[in-house]
């Protein structure tokens, strides 16, 4: 004869079995409804496979009488409760749900998303991470106004610096084709500056197309070991003529090896930037410093210079695209260019995963380029 329990371990069992069946397929049909139709069904579930599986076992074998009234009563009462909490708990959830959607919605054009408090932890988690993707979005939305605001700079000093050559070059060009000017000593010179004053421009559409170029993330670097040693020495011989013309002395101090992997042609311009950044506006008489030395296992390029400072307010956007800082630095007739330089030198150091950096040093500022040492 089959043990009672074994009995009842079944019945219990396949009730609890097709209560539970029939509850998955009513969750499956309503997933798309409301937490709190998904809670009241699976208290419902639970409720109804207990009451079952109890009145199955009480009127087949086991209880009789009033006992089994009682047993079924307090079953019944039990389910009640579990209903009930099950629906406070369901108006909870849909109300914290509630909460969460509506501080969605009052999110302000700023992007300043507040969590609500007292959400449960589910719900506190997602509203966290809610609150992170605002904030990377505002900080996205900041650099792309600060990058439109800088493209529009950038067309205002472009179109001012284009239209002044172009102006002499186009006045020149007509006086020579008019026969304005005649002698030979004039006709040289006006040649001579119309020279000039293409290769000024010639510079600009260089900058303009290397800095479009970066910021597309289309620079192509051509890695090998060089010494820094020798990339000082081709940045001074380079800068050497216009340092004469302006009368500022160069000099430089560099460790015997200091090793690193770069494309020698775009780090070689980068520096060269910074060396006639420097000259220029270095007073007559001045001195550029230029360094490369190994600090804390990183390679460092500097250029100081004897400009009298930078103003604290400007230095974060020096190396920003058409930044010219105040008028003192602003550049005169000595060919420069429309403020490129500083953030081309960015945008190749930070290719070649370095960090350039300016401080006020001194007589002048100091520019500073680290990268990693070569193995």
């Amino acid at each position: 004869m089959i043990p009672e329990i074994v009995v009842i371990v079944a019945v219990t069992a396949g009730l609890g079995l097709l209560v539970a069946l029939a509850g998955l397929g009513v969750m499956r049909l309503l997933r798309e409804r409301s937490i709190g139709v998904m809670l009241a069904v699976v208290a419902v579930v639970t409720v109804v496979a207990t009451v079952g599986g109890v009145v199955a076992v009480t009127l087949k074998m086991i209880i009789d009488g009033t006992p089994r009234d009682i047993v079924l009563s307090v079953v019944a009462v039990g389910g009640l409760v579990g209903l009930g909490v099950a629906t406070v708990l369901a108006r909870r959830v849909v109300a914290a749900s509630r909460r969460l959607v509506a501080a969605v919605h009052a999110v302000p054009p700023t992007g300043e998303f507040t969590p609500p408090r007292g959400l449960p932890a589910e719900l506190d988690t997602i509203a966290r991470t809610l609150d992170e993707a605002y904030e990377r979005l505002r900080l996205g939305h900041e650099r792309e106004r600060a990058l439109e605001s800088a493209r529009r700079e950038l067309v205002a000093w472009v179109s001012h610096d284009l239209r002044t050559p172009l102006a002499g070059m186009r006045a020149m060009a007509e006086a020579l084709e008019d026969g304005v000017v005649a002698d030979p000593e004039t006709v040289s010179r006006y040649h001579a500056q119309i020279r000039l004053e293409v290769d000024r421009l010639s510079g600009m559409v260089g900058d303009l197309f290397e800095l479009s170029r970066i910021h597309a993330g289309a620079l192509r670097l051509s890695r090998r070991r060089i010494g820094l040693g020798d990339l000082v020495a081709d940045a001074l011989a380079g800068a050497e003529p216009l340092a004469r013309a302006k009368g500022v002395r160069l000099a430089c101090e560099a460790e015997q090896v200091v090793p690193v992997q770069a494309d020698a042609g775009e780090l070689s311009r980068a520096l060269r930037n910074l060396v006639v950044n420097a000259i220029r506006h270095t007073p007559g008489d001045g001195t550029v410093w230029v360094r490369a030395s190994v600090r804390d296992g990183v390679a460092c390029l500097s250029v100081a210079d004897c400009c009298g400072g930078i103003p604290e307010d400007d230095l974060p956007r020096v190396f920003d695209v058409a930044f010219r800082g105040e008028a003192a630095r602003s550049p005169a007739v000595d060919g420069a260019g429309a403020g490129l330089g500083l953030a081309i030198t960015r945008g190749i150091v930070e290719a070649h995963e370095g960090a350039v950096d300016v401080v006020n040093a001194g007589p002048g500022c100091r520019f500073e380029i680290r990268l990693p040492l070569s193995a």
